[in-house]
């Protein structure tokens, strides 16, 4: 975000990263109160405006004195106002501060792109990859006032799973405890330990690893303690599609850093799956995928029972592990 005044000027958050829109907005939204601080603050839903609610917001009697409008869900909005919205962009009024705020994607991408070309300013909220965690971690902590390095950042990775809040809460919380403002992995351990336990990323690795008695402890656990059916199909279909994705790298000379972001895994996963790249076949991954697609499907409603369709899921897979092509055909 530049410098120059915010009021008489429109701002475009677009990315499908919530958490980075939402600090973005709330960036803006001081940064205007500074310039003007009796300016009042309206956040409206892009959906539940008409020509008349488009009107008041940009400039109608509702908004006669200096005001912050922050509107979200900017894809939600009803393509007869795409115009007028242009409009405004083109000349916005000098007593308001305006921040449209996309979650990306096709939906409305018509009126993003326009936007775009209209060259206004644009706050870029990308998806956190995976691989991109353990850095995110890190520079949360910086942003912080403090520090966690590498081997820890990944220990916390591996406990809360690709949950972006979940990881800049722990942060937060773990550094709001270190007296030294330094996150150590005894704490990580300590604080997530028995939620790394249960996660479905621990489901997910018991079954590419072929350990079907500790996938399916795991799974029961993870159930019990309400783990949502549909994060273990997911984690599963990750891992394996990560795994079927590494066949295109074998023999390449690679940092695991760089093998990490074209496999879409935090970095500490590259050395797993090398070495289960002995284990599976392409055909083994095929299969697996099928039984995951399947159990997918059966938990968001299409079976009577999850927790069966997961265990059955769970059984088939860590059984393709390892087997090879009947036609006698290489890995």
């Amino acid at each position: 975000m530049n410098d120059q005044p915010l009021f008489g000027r429109v701002v475009l958050v677009s990315g499908p990263e919530s958490l980075l829109a939402e600090r973005a907005v709330e960036r803006l939204v001081r940064a205007a109160l500074a310039e003007r601080p009796a300016a009042s603050v309206t956040k409206v839903e892009a959906g539940d405006l008409d020509a008349g609610g488009l009107a008041e917001v940009t400039g109608g009697s509702l908004f006669a004195e200096e005001s912050v409008v922050v509107v979200q869900q900017l894809s939600d909005l009803d393509p007869g106002l795409f115009d007028a919205v242009l409009a405004f962009v083109s000349d916005p009024s000098e007593e308001l501060a305006l921040v449209l705020v996309h979650p990306g994607g096709v939906k409305g991408r018509g009126l993003l792109d326009k936007l775009k070309k209209a060259r206004i300013e644009v706050v870029d909220c990308p998806t956190i990859k995976a691989w991109e965690l353990p850095q995110f971690a890190a520079a949360e902590a910086r942003l912080l006032g403090g520090r966690i390095d590498k081997a820890t950042a990944d220990r916390l990775v591996e406990a809360l799973g690709a949950d972006v809040r979940a990881v800049a809460g722990a942060v937060r919380q773990l550094l709001a405890d270190a007296d030294d403002r330094v996150i150590s992995e005894a704490a990580v351990r300590r604080y997530f330990a028995g939620r790394a336990d249960v996660t479905s990323f621990t489901v997910a690795d018991h079954v590419m690893a072929g350990r079907r008695n500790e996938a399916l402890g795991a799974l029961r656990w993870a159930l019990e303690t309400g783990v949502a059916p549909v994060l273990v199909t997911s984690a599963l279909a990750n891992a394996l599609r990560a795994q079927g994705r590494y066949t295109d790298f074998v023999g390449q000379r690679m940092r695991d850093v760089d093998l990490a972001r074209d496999l879409g895994v935090p970095p500490f996963k590259v050395k797993e799956i090398v070495q289960r790249s002995r284990d599976w076949t392409p055909r083994g991954l095929a299969s697996s995928l099928k039984l995951v697609a399947e159990a997918d499907a059966a938990v968001k409603g299409q079976a009577a029972d999850p927790s069966f369709a997961l265990e059955r899921m769970v059984m088939g897979v860590a059984g393709l592990r390892g087997r090879r092509p009947d036609s006698g055909m290489g890995r």
